[in-house]
């Protein structure tokens, strides 16, 4: 009898616990966590989770309770211990026990020494392979979260609109409707799917946040942080898109609001964006974390504000949550509310968001993070191999003269390998490091798939951007004693990159940054000696096959018109030497597309594929130096290689379009179908593209719009029935009164193999 009361009391005891401190119990639902919480919250405390500090920072500033932490970049294992210790700090030793938010950068991999680096995002873009992406973030996810991580600063779903601008290689490409594919698809893949993140993270998931809401990538003048000179319908009809997909589909966590304004209000203190768009029309149920250090440049950049506590009262009005990297402006949260500027609900209402994304995120219960498990998570070989895949797929032929590739091993008996870029990683910014040790150069991977029976010759040639040719000599000798050459020109960006923070001592003075955040450049011919270099070689008589590593489309008018092979790499990640030596040597078939379009020369940007009817002038009589004309004097206003483009080692025949119904109303979902067939020697991967166009419509709307691709594998001579379902919604379009509507009337639907390259069409009509 003692010991059933015994029992019975303790069982009360540990539920009066359990209901005192209803907030620490995960049986109970998130919303009564988050009311519980608050309502033991100080104003100090809830002030504390608007902010930031670096991980290693905990215990040592007196706080108790902050917001989120900064991973530090050094090894993954190390992270985790560091990670362990500081959880459990603000776990254990803090009044309430509210864990941070532990942030990292994990764009094309987690930023951390010897994680996995994929290919950059422009070069995931260019796989037009959702899937693929998707299983590339879950293992960013799986190698980031072994290390305590709890959000990624990523996916970007800014669209490309001027390649001048440095961030180009960040971003998937200039559709909206690709871009809102493959971000979504990466949410999925790190996050989770929206069926299972509605109720919480899972396990070796992250939350995602999605950047730079809004229009930050078509700055004036191509300069980062530059004003956006667009309108609203423009940003509904473009920019926005994007975005919409990964809140109301993909369910995203988290969003970034960008550095830049829009039409004069920066994106921190936009009510527009921030209120209207993102919580009243989307109904985004997640928290709004500053872009580092953006708030407060609305003083001393923007100069909207005259000092910090104007910018917080700012901010917060508009729907900023979370101040990075640190609590700067927002200290001034407390006598804001004292001098009765702003209510204490306004507070409660960004701390409820916080909270309750680190509810859902399991914050509470969490395991702490184990140096040990992290060892043995990070860089697997089996990560590495899918780094491979995603190079071999994102990888784009743009021209092949007379079959010159693949390369036959078996024949060539010797190769010159040379350029500034042939033995020398790049990865992109937002990696931790550029040294060859850390990955495949395009050198190594030649060497290494030729093995002895080919000599392999190499010779740098060139710095990337400086003007000394002492190495030309060098570097022709080795052609001249070669059968082929792969010349492997391109650039380099900042490695861990972003604003206020960074590598400077890759910033060599014969090898300086040209891309990545903060680098932007006014000339897309390829730098210094490169062409110089190029040219020369080109004059031995030899075949060359021209391979580019870089992050931004190049303006590369000679080289398309002299070199017979031409393979556009980007930055390719760590196994890039292997995947290109792969494509080279016919080990894989390329089927990257461009996922952006290159311009001719910087005089044609912009020249996205989805322009207005008038945006390629009205006398099409474009002109040449030798006969001059109009649209332009000197030159036609095409690119020099248009979105969606990309050729292959075999050929595809479309055929037999069908639409399920020629005329559909509001509650109708059309079938497109059509056949793909493999015509050539060898199996390959085609890239179907639907596009539509409205024909006649109330406001002026682009040409064309992809609504729909399809990345498909064929075997020689196996045909494939390639299906789309396109529903009213697609067709629509912002009317004079900023109403998102479908219009009545004919729309033409267009497959091709890329926006320039059409081959079927058919008309249908949507009757409201």
């Amino acid at each position: 009898m003692i010991r059933f009361v015994w029992v019975f009391v303790v069982l009360l005891c540990g539920s009066v616990i359990c209901q005192a401190q209803k907030y620490k119990d995960p049986a109970v639902p998130v919303e009564e966590r988050v009311e519980d919480l608050l309502s033991r919250m100080t104003l100090d405390e809830k002030i504390a989770q608007m902010g930031m500090i670096r991980l290693d920072e905990a215990g040592k500033k007196g706080l108790n309770g902050i917001g989120a932490c900064e991973s530090p970049f050094i090894k993954a294992a190390d992270i985790a211990g560091i990670s362990a210790v500081s959880k459990r700090f603000f776990r254990d030793s803090t009044r309430l026990g509210i864990p941070p938010i532990q942030i990292a950068e994990c764009l094309h991999g987690f930023l951390s020494h010897g994680s996995t680096v994929f290919p950059q995002a422009i070069a995931q873009g260019s796989t037009w392979n959702p899937e693929l992406i998707k299983e590339m973030a879950s293992v960013i996810a799986l190698e980031a979260s072994s290390a305590g991580v709890d959000q990624a600063l990523s996916p970007l779903f800014d669209i490309i609109r001027d390649p001048r601008y440095g961030r180009v290689e960040e971003c998937y490409g200039e559709d909206y409707y690709l871009v809102g594919e493959i971000g979504s698809a990466f949410v999925r893949g790190m996050q989770g799917e929206p069926e299972q993140t509605r109720k919480r993270i899972g396990t070796g998931k992250l939350i995602c946040t999605a950047k730079h809401f809004a229009g930050y990538s078509a700055p004036v003048a191509g300069i980062n942080l530059g004003p956006t000179s667009i309108g609203e319908r423009e940003l509904r009809s473009s920019h926005l898109p994007a975005f919409r997909k990964a809140i109301t589909e993909a369910n995203i966590y988290s969003v970034m609001p960008s550095y830049n304004e829009v039409d004069g209000i920066a994106a921190h203190e936009s009510k527009f964006l921030l209120q209207q768009v993102l919580r009243d029309e989307w109904n985004f149920q997640g928290y709004v974390f500053s872009d580092y250090g953006a708030m407060d440049m609305l003083r001393y950049f923007h100069r909207t504000s005259a000092d910090r506590k104007e910018v917080a009262r700012k901010a917060i009005t508009a729907g900023v949550d979370l101040e990075a990297p640190s609590l700067e402006c927002y200290a001034s949260l407390a006598e804001l509310v004292e001098d009765g500027t702003i209510p204490v609900s306004m507070i409660d209402t960004c701390v409820k968001r916080i909270l309750r994304v680190k509810f859902k995120a399991g914050l509470f219960e969490k395991p702490y993070a184990s140096p040990e498990i992290s060892r043995q998570v990070v860089g697997k070989a089996s990560h590495k191999q899918l780094a491979q895949r995603i190079a071999e797929e994102s990888v784009i032929l743009l021209k092949n003269e007379s079959s010159l590739l693949p390369l036959n091993r078996s024949s060539l008996k010797s190769v010159a390998v040379i350029g500034p870029n042939a033995d020398q990683v790049q990865y992109g910014d937002y990696s931790y490091t550029k040294g060859n040790l850390s990955g495949v150069t395009v050198l190594q991977g030649i060497k290494e798939f030729v093995g002895k029976g080919t000599t392999v010759r190499y010779a740098k040639g060139c710095s990337i951007s400086g003007e000394d040719k002492d190495g030309f000599g060098e570097a022709l000798d080795a052609a001249n004693k070669s059968d082929l050459i792969v010349f492997v020109m391109g650039e380099t960006s900042s490695t861990l990159s972003g604003i206020g923070w960074g590598d400077e001592s890759t910033n060599k003075a014969d090898d300086p940054n040209t891309c990545g955040e903060g680098f932007d450049v006014t000339d897309l011919n390829p730098y210094g000696v490169q062409r110089e270099l190029l040219q020369e070689i080109y004059k031995t008589g030899k075949p060359v096959v021209l391979v580019l590593v870089h992050g931004r489309p190049w303006s590369i008018t000679w080289e398309k018109a002299h070199i017979p092979a031409i393979l556009e790499a980007w930055y390719p990640g760590e196994k890039g030497g292997t995947a290109i030596a792969r494509i080279l040597f016919g080990e894989v078939n390329p089927s990257g597309r461009l996922s952006v379009s290159i311009p001719q020369s910087v005089g044609h940007v912009p020249v996205f594929y989805n322009h207005k009817p008038s945006g390629r002038g009205f006398y099409h009589s474009p002109g040449t130096k030798e006969k001059p004309g109009r649209d332009y004097v000197f030159s036609s206003p095409d690119p020099l290689f248009p979105f969606g483009y990309g050729l292959s080692y075999t050929t595809f025949e479309y055929s037999g379009l069908q639409v399920s119904k020629k005329r559909f109303g509001p509650d109708d979902k059309i079938q497109v179908s059509l056949d793909v067939t493999n015509t050539g020697k060898r199996a390959g991967k085609e890239v179907v593209q639907l596009y539509v166009r409205d024909l006649i419509s109330s406001v002026s709307i682009p040409v064309k719009q992809l609504i729909g691709f399809a990345k498909e594998e064929l075997v020689p001579g196996e045909t494939k029935r390639v299906t789309f379902q396109v529903s009213p919604d697609e067709l629509g379009l912002w009317n004079e009164n900023m109403q998102y509507v479908t219009e009545s009337g004919e729309f033409e639907l267009m497959v091709g193999r890329s926006a320039k390259d059409i081959l079927l069409k058919e008309k249908i009509e949507y009757i409201e």
